[in-house]
């Protein structure tokens, strides 16, 4: 992924009913930038770092990016893993009690300022100039926790949160 401070914003279309969003953004000539989290299953890692940026982009007060994950393989309206929603709620990072399994879209990555894949070869696979694997900030693939325990998921949200700090400094988020 080649991150240029000229690239061009891509839109987000503001879902219907998040009226004041759409009247903050317009107002300000702003767009929001898509950012989407991508594993296997859509129900582990993806929604864990969907969370943990979220809170991370809320806690610095950083506003204009709308934050979504999904799958490869995503069984459609699957659940978030028990154990995932464990460690985020054990974590203290808020998530959507009614999220649900997504498959990755053409659209998704197309309409994406940045597709952040949890491996290289899930990025490899997708392909595009918007697209990375986390080993980009994170030093390393994270590993897939399905069906492990609690401290497999404890580790796994450890290593997607330690990296936040690099994938904003480098994708330049908020910065704008």
């Amino acid at each position: 992924m080649t991150v240029k401070k000229t690239k061009t914003d891509k839109t987000v279309t503001v879902k219907k009913g998040n009226t004041k969003q759409a009247a903050a953004a317009h107002k300000a000539g702003k767009t929001y930038k898509k950012i989407v989290f991508v594993c296997t299953g859509n129900t582990c890692r993806s929604p864990m770092a969907e969370a943990a940026l979220r809170a991370e982009l809320k806690r610095r007060k950083i506003r204009w990016y709308s934050v979504t994950s999904a799958g490869l393989a995503a069984q459609k309206g699957a659940p978030m893993a028990e154990n995932a929603r464990a460690v985020l709620t054990e974590a203290g990072i808020p998530y959507s009690q009614t999220f649900h399994a997504k498959p990755l879209t053409p659209a998704m990555v197309k309409d994406a300022y940045a597709v952040i894949c949890m491996t290289r070869e899930q990025a490899a696979r997708i392909g595009g100039d918007n697209v990375c694997a986390i080993s980009m900030f994170a030093g390393k693939d994270i590993p897939d926790p399905y069906g492990q325990g609690m401290e497999v998921y404890r580790a796994t949200l450890q290593a997607i949160g330690s990296c936040l700090p690099q994938l904003i400094a480098i994708l330049n988020i908020g910065n704008e």
